[in-house]
């Protein structure tokens, strides 16, 4: 008998949205609420390898050259990255591919490229345009950290540090689920037009009132804080923060040591992987430990760092800080990518 070879669907946004196949901001909630509940009883499991180029070789291009200096408070974050997964129906790769200079050229700062795969025979089904997918399942952590860490018990106000569209995807998402709970958001970049840009591209989307900053004023008045940037050093000092405050690092080496500190003392602080997060080391929490010469994935478990992959335990907090440094888990891109093709399936017929 003869297998017939399968049809490898190249899936276009253009389709997507013709289409009318890109998930809702609620339906990409679904599809992580369902990758949360198989990676915590093991039935989705992933991993993530990263392999980083040497900045000193970008700026010696003669292309490139007399051009760092604009850089400065900015890491170059020129790496190729690939997040691997399979859960119970589907295998999934994600590769992508940044570098902060990309900017310059009008494109974006990264790009991802998502490879569906068929789990019994691991043989490719479709590729997506990973980016949207990406940006999507990364702003549903803002859902979720609000939800468990945050107390609401009067409309709050959130800080949101940078203007991409990770940022984007936070507002997104924090309009869908906590509209009632959040009077404004105060949003901030390293360029301020590009706060007042986000602010009036997505305001007519939420009802909660978006308020670019020039500066971190207003920290103070936030019981939430998103940062979501591509700094190369700390974007706040601890003191700038109201005491209880609960933090949510999407981006790189962003919070101060002093602040942390005080959480790992005083609060609680919260991976989304201990390992994943530990590995990649390129975020405040993992750097904390490697500058001296330990292993946040060795030394969290005896401090108390919980993670949100865990079936139990991590949603426990008591009074001070709550610190929550979240790398991205590939299992979460599989599930929006499963959701996103099963939609796509339906919308054709």
């Amino acid at each position: 008998m003869t297998l017939h070879e399968p049809v490898l669907n190249v899936v276009s946004t253009e389709e997507l949205r013709r289409l009318g196949a890109e998930l809702s901001v609620a339906e990409t909630h679904e599809a992580v609420e369902a990758a949360w509940r198989d990676i915590r009883r093991g039935s989705s499991i992933g991993g993530k390898a990263v392999l980083s180029l040497p900045e000193d070789e970008f700026w010696a291009m003669p292309e490139f050259m007399g051009k760092r200096e604009s850089f400065a408070a900015e890491r170059l974050g020129w790496k190729l990255s690939s997040l691997y997964s399979v859960n119970p129906r589907f295998g999934g790769v994600k590769i992508i591919g940044a570098n902060a200079y990309n900017r310059r050229r009008g494109l974006p700062r990264s790009t991802s490229t998502y490879l569906l795969l068929d789990k019994t025979t691991l043989r490719p089904v479709a590729i997506f345009d990973g980016t949207a997918l990406s940006a999507a399942r990364t702003g549903t952590y803002a859902s979720l950290v609000l939800e468990t860490f945050v107390e609401t018990p009067m409309k709050i106000s959130v800080f949101l540090f940078g203007a991409g569209p990770v940022a984007r995807s936070a507002i997104d998402c924090l309009s869908l689920t906590a509209t009632e709970h959040i009077e404004r958001i105060f949003i901030r970049s390293r360029f301020p037009e590009s706060a007042a840009r986000l602010a009036e591209a997505a305001a007519s989307s939420t009802q909660i009132a978006l308020v670019p900053v020039a500066d971190n004023a207003a920290l103070v008045e936030c019981a939430f804080v998103v940062t979501a940037t591509n700094a190369r050093e700390p974007i706040f000092e601890d003191h700038e923060l109201a005491r209880d405050a609960a933090t949510l690092h999407l981006g790189g080496d962003e919070i101060p040591e002093a602040y942390l500190k005080r959480a790992l003392r005083t609060g609680t602080v919260i991976c989304d992987d201990l390992k994943t997060v530990s590995r990649r080391n390129s975020q405040s929490v993992s750097l904390y430990f490697s500058r001296r010469g330990l292993s946040l994935e060795t030394a969290g478990p005896l401090l108390g760092i919980g993670e949100m992959s865990a079936p139990t335990g991590w949603q426990d907090s008591g009074p001070g800080p709550v610190c929550v440094t979240c790398v991205g888990l590939p299992m979460l891109d599989l599930y929006v990518a499963e959701a996103t093709w099963e939609k796509l399936l339906k919308a054709r017929g």
